[in-house]
């Protein structure tokens, strides 16, 4: 491992795979090490358009006792090379192999047989397909606003629906036109009107431009979870209390997840398995612990409370 881009102790490596249609592809996997060894730790997965900046998360991690583990999937953040789409995959179990890679590394090679996985957004729908399939014996996992349904309204998620699973089997590089006007990401970043520094070329202002085979991706794998799925573990899940649009910077776009719909999330968290804890957190921005200090004080004390009393407390 060598020194990661957020500088000790933050440590990076980098996972080799096997080459997909644009060239050779890579994961990244970063550790912050407890200050004691430890057989626990936890796994992280980011969103899309995203990769691992929340230092205070993982600090979080590592004063209770855990090694902290942040894995870049192939073609976002530290991951992403100058011939690949960035953020693409044509099926989310083709972030399977590197998650695989990140936890046999975890749990084997270093030598963990407490392992709590946690992600984010689109993080949150490939980590439960991920622990669905493999089975293993997870001791929790705690899902950020996980990406569980379709925003747009029943049209989107019906014929909308119906058009992109067609466009992406056949065109899955075409482009979805969309307009973003960069709210989100300028909530959070220090240069703008928030509070936290981040790579601009790998969490642009503006996002990634989204393609017909992405997005059916995303569709398909909604479908597997309203199926329903059993990750095997405990499973607690976050989100802010509320959805707004707004169209300029605001209050709203401080206090409310202004990317994914919250009735979506709390309608379909029951699916992840047989033992889920979901709480709202009045004011939370979309990544809810990149929130204003008050919401982001709630949303670790109730993470706090849920892992004494359903992973720790043994």
């Amino acid at each position: 491992m060598e020194t990661d881009v957020l500088g000790e102790p933050y440590l990076a490596e980098t996972i080799t795979l096997p080459p997909d249609d644009e060239g050779p592809v890579v994961a990244t996997l970063v550790v912050r090490r407890a200050a004691q060894p430890t057989g626990r730790a936890v796994l992280h997965i980011h969103g899309f358009c995203d990769y691992f900046f929340q230092t205070a998360y993982a600090e979080w991690w590592n004063a209770r006792g855990y090694d902290f583990y942040a894995l870049d999937l192939r073609k976002y953040g530290r991951s992403l090379r100058p011939h690949q789409t960035p953020n693409y995959v044509a099926d989310l179990r083709e972030h399977f192999p590197e998650i695989d890679a990140a936890y046999l590394r975890v749990s084997e090679r270093d030598d963990h047989d407490h392992v709590v996985m946690s992600a984010h957004s689109t993080g949150g729908l490939i980590v439960s397909l991920w622990a669905n399939e493999r089975r293993h014996a997870l001791a929790g996992m705690v899902l950020n606003s996980p990406w569980l349904d379709m925003q747009g309204g029943p049209v989107m998620r019906g014929v909308g629906t119906t058009i992109v699973k067609q466009l992406g089997a056949r065109q899955p590089m075409r482009t979805i036109p969309r307009t973003i006007e960069g709210h989100y990401a300028a909530s959070l970043h220090a240069d703008h009107a928030g509070e936290w520094t981040f790579n601009l070329d790998w969490k642009p202002l503006g996002s990634f431009p989204v393609t017909f085979g992405w997005l059916r991706a995303i569709r398909m794998g909604h479908d597997e979870l309203h199926a329903g799925l059993e990750v095997g573990c405990p499973v607690l899940v976050l989100s802010s209390a509320g959805t707004r649009w707004p169209k300029e910077m605001g209050p709203d776009v401080h206090n409310y997840d202004i990317v994914l719909e919250v009735p979506q999330i709390r309608q379909w968290a029951t699916a992840l398995g047989s033992h889920v804890t979901y709480v709202a957190i009045e004011g939370a921005r979309h990544d809810v612990v990149l929130s204003l200090k008050e919401p982001r004080e709630k949303a670790y004390a109730e993470m706090g409370r849920w892992l004494g009393t359903y992973v720790d407390a043994d």
